[in-house]
């Protein structure tokens, strides 16, 4: 299995580097199928290879100037109350039912990806938003209490999605950061990072002392592929049309949605 983790986690952070939001969603299916863990581990697993992973590319994005931190720690901080609700939820959820929905949300994330892609014809990021609009906008200084409560809606089903799948949920605060805030697109994707990594760990500490056994040798080997690849996904997001790659990171997405659901809905009829 170790050696399978290498490659798989390679790849897996060559898709985050890449594509940023939405990278992280095949770390889930990948532990399960791949590598042979049950659904529980494989979603408290997930949440260590991915926010040790986005702490690392936030670390690069800080230096460049690009993470808003007390914004990120804030909207981070709005979202704990949602990631302990949600881990606790998915400790009463049976592993089948718990699989068929994260096919479905898969599924979700790859129309969401493949819409936006369609949809923005102008400079486009990894999430098909386009730049061009986002830069434009301004966060307004005026108390505004619907925008404020857009903000904890926001965080609060963020940390949900983590604590209940184990998943980053960058492809949900990278539009939030932009659309709510006024973020431009590389600071939205580089707070985001910071978001990920708190809500990670806040959903780690609220599944902690319940009998969970990971297993470290695995989950070391694959964060440090991860972070490795999405060095290297870095790199290839600055070669390849980001339209490209946002459609056919989707399509991956609905293969895995599928063979997943083909694996888990069976067992539950």
């Amino acid at each position: 299995m170790l050696a399978l983790a290498i490659p798989v986690g390679l790849l897996i952070g060559v898709s985050l580097g890449a594509l940023g939001g939405g990278g992280s969603i095949l770390t889930v299916p990948a532990l399960v199928y791949l590598l042979g863990q049950d659904t529980r581990t494989a979603t408290s697993g997930s949440l260590i290879i991915v926010g040790v992973t986005a702490m690392t590319g936030m670390m690069a994005h800080h230096s460049a100037g690009r993470v808003r931190v007390a914004s990120g720690v804030t909207f981070g901080v709005l979202g704990v109350a949602g990631t302990y609700l949600g881990s606790r939820l998915s400790a009463k959820v049976a592993p089948d039912v718990l699989l068929a929905a994260f096919s479905l949300l898969m599924l979700v994330v790859a129309a969401v990806m493949f819409v936006r892609s369609q949809r923005h014809k102008g400079a486009t990021s990894p999430t098909g938003v386009d730049e061009g609009s986002i830069i434009r906008l301004r966060p307004s200084f005026v108390c505004a209490c619907p925008q404020a409560a857009k903000v904890v809606i926001t965080a609060t089903a963020v940390g949900m999605l983590t604590g209940f799948f184990g998943v980053g949920g960058g492809f949900v605060v990278v539009p939030a950061l932009v659309l709510v805030l006024g973020f431009s697109m590389p600071v939205a994707v580089g707070t985001s990072l910071l978001v990920i990594s708190i809500n990670s760990a806040s959903a780690l500490l609220a599944r902690s002392g319940h009998g969970l056994a990971l297993d470290w040798v695995l989950i070391g080997s694959f964060t440090t592929a991860a972070v490795i690849g999405s060095l290297l996904g870095g790199r290839v997001s600055s070669r390849v049309q980001p339209r490209m790659l946002a459609r056919s990171f989707a399509l991956l997405l609905v293969a895995v949605a599928v063979y997943t659901a083909a694996r888990s809905i069976p067992q539950l009829v």
